[in-house]
């Protein structure tokens, strides 16, 4: 019977998604469904034992602690000195506060690394401002949307420790990965803010671009909150702290900063960032948890060995075979959240393209902004629904108006899938050798 195929637990975690059931209860929901109604020789135990095992990994103490950083950052007044910052550097651009956004959402990637985050952070901050200026609501609700998938690909990105820590590469290579395409979706997306400017008349928010002096005594102000990125990347490399002991010494930099040198951060505002912090960390984490145990089901079925037989059949070439993994990919990521899609997908999806000579830090920077695309397109993009319900902008108008941005970082997408020259600039710099196996 159909009901209890082995692959049938997957329709069941599809119909849950398509229910808006939550992530994580999907995923335990069709895990328990294969244990309890198809394989019940498996001790209840060992079922249990795969949540609690998922989590029970030093690294990723690294998670909580770089939350607990965007959020004291934001209480602190860092977040505020960056987006000064900003307005300094693209302020005098065509598109003038949608140009800050794209940048702003660069500067704050290195700190927030959520997505969700700092699109909730600029759809308070920036779009009221961009309505002032007499930019519609949807164009800025879209801007704020498509600029938010920069801040999980520039370090230290929760993706980034996610991918490292599922396909083995280190932490310290990932993080200098995620640089490149960070900065060339960034760039692609104020290209495509100044085409739409220039043929809708957006106004600058600036009169006139900022002198050198004046982008020095800026940058000089906000020196604390740039330097922070720095401070982790370095700090690992040179092999002083772990990703976690990073985290820590950041958190404890900003609210050091915070207190004694911005003078915003007050002691009422520690509960309200342990909140923030545990809230955060909880539903990363569980989602981990329930991914782990849906991962143990499949492979008692050895489906992730299936599906690399059933890529690897399809061609021998790796070229074609990342364009048929990025297509299935950008369609996944209109439907599951990316956090999430990476957790279930990179364990079956690493081994193949391996096989076929693609380096495990090259394919990271390839579904990491293939995911992050994920989040703008409907009829789940995370991004999507965090920034129109909080500025009230309808679904229709949105996709309207994201469809440019989709399109510029989706051939950013395919620049870094064909050129590990490109993606993998500065981890090369650093003495990166890249791993070539299987078949070229």
């Amino acid at each position: 019977m159909i009901f209890t195929h082995p692959m049938f637990p997957i329709a069941v975690l599809f119909i849950l998604f398509f229910m808006n059931v939550p992530i994580a209860l999907s995923l335990i929901g069709s895990t328990l469904y294969y244990f309890v109604f198809i394989n019940d020789n498996m001790p209840t135990s060992l079922v249990i034992q795969q949540f609690v095992s998922a989590v029970e990994s030093f690294p990723y103490l690294a998670v909580p602690f770089f939350i607990m950083l965007g959020s004291v950052m934001n209480y602190s007044g860092l977040s505020d000195s960056l987006m000064d910052f900003a307005e300094v550097l693209a302020g005098h651009l065509k598109g003038g506060l949608a140009q800050v956004n794209c940048v702003l959402s660069a500067l704050m990637g290195g700190i927030s690394g959520s997505a969700n985050a700092d699109a909730a952070m600029e759809s308070k901050i920036l779009v009221p401002a961009m309505l002032k200026k007499g930019m519609p609501l949807d164009f800025s609700a879209a801007v704020t949307a498509s600029s938010s998938a920069v801040s999980p690909v520039i370090p230290p990105g929760n993706n980034l420790i996610m991918y490292a820590l599922i396909s083995g590469v280190t932490v310290g290579d990932m993080f200098l990965a995620g640089y490149t395409p960070g900065i060339l979706m960034t760039i692609a997306l104020m290209i495509t803010v100044y085409i739409i400017a220039v043929k809708r008349g957006y106004a600058p928010s600036r009169e006139k671009r900022a002198t050198p002096i004046e982008v020095l005594r800026q940058a000089f102000k906000s020196i604390f909150a740039l330097c922070i990125p720095f401070v982790i990347i370095l700090g690992m490399r040179l092999g002083v702290c772990t990703p976690s002991e990073a985290g820590g010494v950041a958190v404890l930099f900003a609210f050091v900063i915070g207190v004694f040198a911005h003078h915003k951060l007050k002691l009422h505002h520690i509960p309200l960032i342990l909140k923030e912090t545990v809230q955060s960390t909880g539903s990363v984490m569980i989602i981990i948890a329930a991914a782990k145990a849906f991962g143990f089901y499949m492979s008692c079925e050895s489906i992730p060995e299936m599906i690399t037989t059933a890529l690897l059949g399809l061609t021998e070439n790796k070229f074609l075979l990342l364009m048929v993994i990025n297509v299935v990919l950008l369609v996944v990521g209109m439907f599951i959240e990316g956090g999430a899609a990476l957790i279930i997908l990179a364990p079956l999806l690493v081994p193949a393209v391996m096989s076929r000579g693609v380096d495990p830090l090259h394919f990271g920077v390839i579904i990491i902004v293939n995911i992050m695309i994920g989040g703008l397109t409907p009829p789940f993009g995370s991004m999507m629904f965090t920034v129109c319900s909080i500025v009230n902008c309808r679904f229709d108008k949105f996709v309207k108006q994201v469809w440019p941005f989709i399109v510029a970082l989706i051939i950013v997408l395919v620049l870094v899938t064909y050129s590990e020259n490109v993606a993998l600039a500065i981890p090369k710099l650093f003495g990166y050798v890249p791993i070539h196996t299987g078949v070229l």
